[in-house]
């Protein structure tokens, strides 16, 4: 695992912002030339990080044991519902979907997620780096799947800065609603549509970029489509079934939206009622509610505790929950640890010690009334940047899709706590057989004449404003 200085493309900015990436902009730079505060956009560009196929297999051999360490987590959880409405903070209320959407058969309902690891290659001089390590599972509303699905790709068949890439990201998705859905529709008189929520005026467009690709694989995959913000789901007084605002029947629900903050929601009782019909006929929710078990920070304290004997544990990281008995292991010698909220995102909330001393501190009150977990201290990889000597601090996001590996997604950050604040850098692997061809970098004419979402989709009127405000991000950029 090599970080690579390269060049960038003409027009790098405005050429990711029409591949989808609306949410990079360029930076004010630094008006005196001996200024080492340079800030890069989220996509820089001018870098990337260089794998072998050794080191892609290890992590994908990690992966996809972890994610075995996760379903019998989950086995384990539900025979123990105790854990789950207090060590994890999930409402009692929630048990039995969680329950019914875990054991479903044929299994389906779930598409994607991404573990957040720990490594910095084979040859890495600090031994502790040359093994994959497991921070937490995004498993319910992650993002920079545009990022890692598409662009990255493009950046590879246009720089030609490597052999492959470990991306099936996009394809398997594909794959996966197409099993999914398939599984779902089983004896239905009509096909289903499948809609595609998002919150309301997020500002950068992230989400609604990310859930767009999402319903344009769901749409390739063969089923009808429908985009819609959460504030437009409506409960019927008179059946307490779900609806849009067209009067159309929710069968089936994507939602970039978080199910810990639909569980503070006036709805969410009622979607469990919902879910629960006898003649299954309730909306189906996707990510599902079992995903509450994996998405949360916990979820590592209960793996640890199962499986830190097991020789698949050996890509986990000691995790406790906080309370009296963790302070007394805090007390017998565990003295390097991650504070972390079992709800929080972004890096907000956490805090890093080391030996007594606090390394870094991102709280910010938003998170952590549900609890916290202690996590030995695994510092990310640091790379000095040759421009400004400046170190930078890389997680590795793998995704997972319909349960199996995906692809590699790289966020950086020049602090041990990856922020909002990060960068996305592509990646490539540099030995085997060329993967790809190569492409010409567009013009700016060419650039410019793409930025447009409308032509990305089919859309129907009811889905004009939603993608309309997508529209207004990308040429507002």
């Amino acid at each position: 695992m090599r970080r690579v200085p390269c060049t960038p493309r003409p027009n790098a900015t405005r050429l990711v912002q029409s591949q989808g990436l609306v949410y990079t902009t360029d930076p004010p730079q630094p008006t005196n030339k001996d200024d080492n505060n340079v800030t890069d956009p989220y996509w820089p560009d001018n870098r990337y990080y260089s794998f072998t196929t050794t080191e892609i297999s290890l992590l994908s051999q990690a992966a996809t044991e972890v994610f075995t360490l996760c379903c019998e987590a989950a086995d384990y959880l539900l025979t123990h519902p105790h854990l789950i409405t207090t060590r994890l903070a999930i409402p009692a209320f929630a048990l039995q979907q969680i329950a019914s959407s875990w054991n479903r058969e044929p299994a389906w309902g779930s598409v994607y997620g991404r573990f957040d690891v720990c490594f910095g290659g084979l040859d890495h001089p600090d031994e502790r780096l040359r093994t994959p390590r497991f921070y937490e599972f995004n498993a319910d509303t992650p993002t920079s799947l545009v990022e890692a699905a598409s662009v990255q790709w493009l950046w590879l068949e246009q720089t030609g800065l490597g052999r492959d890439q470990w991306n099936e990201v996009a394809e398997k998705l594909i794959e996966g609603w197409r099993r999914n859905l398939r599984e779902g529709g089983e004896g239905k008189k009509k096909k289903m549509t499948v809609h595609f929520a998002i919150a309301r005026d997020e500002p950068t467009g992230e989400d609604a970029m990310n859930t767009l690709l999402l319903l344009d694989t769901c749409q390739q995959a063969g089923w009808p489509t429908k985009a819609i913000f959460m504030d437009e789901i409506a409960r019927s007084e008179e059946d307490g079934r779900f609806y849009d605002l067209d009067g159309d029947h929710i069968d089936v629900i994507f939602k970039l939206y978080p199910w810990e903050f639909m569980m503070e929601e006036e709805f969410a009782r009622d979607c469990f009622l919902d879910m629960a019909r006898e003649d299954g006929t309730g909306t189906v929710w996707i990510e599902p509610p079992y995903k509450m078990l994996w998405s949360n920070k916990g979820l590592f304290a209960i793996l640890w505790e199962l499986f830190k004997d097991d020789p698949r544990g050996k890509w986990l990281l000691p995790t406790y929950f906080e309370d009296d008995e963790t302070k007394n292991k805090l007390a017998g010698g565990l003295t390097r640890y991650a504070r972390k909220p079992i709800f929080a995102r972004e890096g907000a909330d956490v805090t890093l010690h080391a030996d007594g001393k606090i390394l870094q501190d991102s709280t910010t009150g938003l998170y952590g009334k549900e609890g916290y977990i202690i996590q030995e201290l695994a510092l990310l990889p640091e790379f000095l940047d040759p421009r400004t000597n400046t170190p930078h601090y890389p997680v590795l996001g793998l995704w997972m899709v319909d349960g199996e590996v995906a692809g590699l997604g790289i966020r950086e950050d020049k602090t041990p706590i990856t922020t909002n604040g990060s960068n996305f850098i592509p990646h490539s692997i540099e030995d085997g057989e060329v993967n790809y061809e190569r492409k010409e970098v567009p013009s700016k004419e060419e650039i410019e004449a793409v930025l447009t979402v409308e032509r990305c989709v089919n859309v129907t009127k009811r889905e004009g404003e939603v993608l309309s405000y997508i529209g207004r991000l990308t040429r507002g950029v």
